[in-house]
């Protein structure tokens, strides 16, 4: 199979300009992104997806590739379907997988993003997202933070920005899972995933794997025991900068 990894960013982030710049341990969060990526999938098969002149040139500087992208897009899954575009008129080769790694996720271990290939050997399988766990009350109240509940084979049920399961009984004894911004599509699946409408429920949650979900498709949701952090704030590009003090993936690219 033909698998690439694409990672999408952008400088406009509303609660953080500037985020994938951002420097953590004197490297900018995109590049931690690029590199375990391309741990995970090999250079050659690893591309960033930008708007942005000043992330390129960042790429370009540490040997990397890089798709320019319209700065029209407000959703990561279609700046991913324009460069996977691109990349087939570039290579002449048809992409099979794309693994979409969001640009903001600088914990993601190379082993947890290689953890959606094998799902694929399943025919039936045509989306696979990451999930960890939601360790605090905290962390499962807060709206930032994407839950999933999955049915007894890991396909996704629900997303929602609110505490799911219900906690009424309360919450401790409960499966707890966030959605991670890694997230692999067959090829032609996310070309017509991005041709669709946006749903309802997409809309009220604002979390776009809902409407596959609502249009009857599936995902199926692969748990990582590792410690990933969207970034958003400051405070979270903080706590990042001191969970990666002596991280020994880190080390193999700084």
């Amino acid at each position: 199979m033909n698998i690439i990894g694409i990672i999408p960013a952008r400088m406009g982030s509303t609660r953080l300009p500037g985020k994938p710049m951002k420097k953590i341990h004197g490297m900018p969060m995109i590049g931690h992104c690029y590199h375990r990526t391309a741990i995970a999938l090999g250079a050659n098969a690893t591309y960033v997806a930008t708007c942005d002149v000043e992330i390129a040139e960042y790429i370009n500087s540490i040997g990397g590739h890089v798709i320019m992208t319209s700065n029209t897009h407000t959703r990561a899954t279609t700046r991913t379907a324009e460069a996977l575009e691109k990349i087939e008129q570039e290579t002449g080769k048809k992409v099979d997988i794309v693994v979409m790694v969001q640009g903001d996720e600088p914990l993601i271990l190379p082993e947890t993003i290689k953890k959606v290939v094998p799902e694929f050997e399943d025919e039936s399988v045509s989306i696979v997202n990451i999930m960890s766990r939601l360790a605090t009350e905290e962390a499962f109240k807060d709206v930032n933070n994407v839950k999933v509940v999955v049915a007894n084979n890991n396909d996704a049920l629900y997303f929602s920005r609110e505490s799911i399961p219900s906690p009424w009984k309360g919450w401790e004894d409960i499966p707890r899972y966030m959605q991670t911004g890694i997230i692999a599509f067959r090829r032609d699946v996310l070309i017509a995933f991005n041709a669709m409408e946006e749903t309802q429920l997409e809309q009220i949650e604002s979390i776009d794997m809902n409407r596959v979900l609502e249009t009857g498709g599936k995902i199926r949701m692969v748990l990582t025991e590792s410690t990933t952090i969207g970034v958003d704030v400051l405070e979270e590009l903080n706590e990042v900068e001191k969970i990666l003090v002596g991280d020994k993936t880190m080390d193999a690219y700084i």
